[in-house]
């Protein structure tokens, strides 16, 4: 495949499909926006390009023994190598994690990239509208659902007797679910630090929390994660 027409198309077509990925994430603020995207489907089609090219020049085609070139493992490397970049989109915040679908996402791109390379432009289409869809409809859909969300609930409090059943009696009322529980108890001061991980059937429930810990006789600070 010298540089053709057909050879430009694969590019350009990449790096459009790649690039309206990246699009919905630039308008979220995401780390890995329109750029990486655009780059990352760019890049992964010129390997599976080139992969081809290789196997055009240096196959042994003539069915005597093997074949010398497999145009297959330039993009094996690929979908493995792509793993580093989504790694660095992956943050964690105290108990939550996020960039889970910008890793995704791009892991996507990369697929749309070699696909693309490979000329399989229909599918290249069809998964771009389906990445699409999922991303903008479907998290709609995800904000009706009522689900369970995970948080750290943490207490400054003067080491006072029966301080622990207390605050563990709050969160029950509060219909708070303790998963974990951690104290440090500095004898000095006469002081408690507690650290609860609970869950919540929903972000409205934590609103309350602070405002019920902090009635509790003895209690310093509160600080919810």
């Amino acid at each position: 495949m010298d540089f053709t027409f057909e050879m430009i198309g694969r590019l350009v077509l990449a790096s459009v499909l790649g690039a309206l990925i990246g699009l919905e994430r630039e308008l979220h603020g995401r780390p890995a926006g329109f750029r990486t995207h655009l780059l990352v489907s760019l890049g992964a089609c010129l390997f599976v390009v080139t992969s081809i090219e290789f196997h055009r020049l240096y196959a042994n085609t003539s069915g005597v023994g093997s074949i010398g070139a497999d145009p297959g493992r330039v993009a094996a490397q690929v979908v493995a190598g792509i793993g580093f970049l989504g790694a660095g989109a992956i943050i964690r915040e105290g108990t939550s994690i996020r960039g889970l679908t910008t890793a995704a996402c791009l892991w996507v791109a990369a697929a749309i990239g070699l696909s693309c390379g490979i000329g399989l432009f229909a599918i290249s289409l069809f998964v771009t509208a389906i990445s699409l869809a999922a991303l903008l409809l479907l998290k709609r859909v995800e904000g009706l659902l009522s689900r369970d969300t995970y948080t750290s609930v943490k207490v400054w409090s003067d080491d006072l007797e029966g301080q622990l059943e207390r605050i563990e009696q709050i969160l029950q009322e509060c219909r708070l679910q303790v998963l974990t529980m951690s104290v440090e108890r500095d004898m000095t001061a006469a002081s408690l630090r507690l650290t609860y991980q609970v869950k919540v059937t929903s972000r409205g429930h934590a609103c309350g929390i602070m405002d019920a810990v902090v009635s509790v006789a003895g209690v310093k600070r509160v600080r919810i994660d």
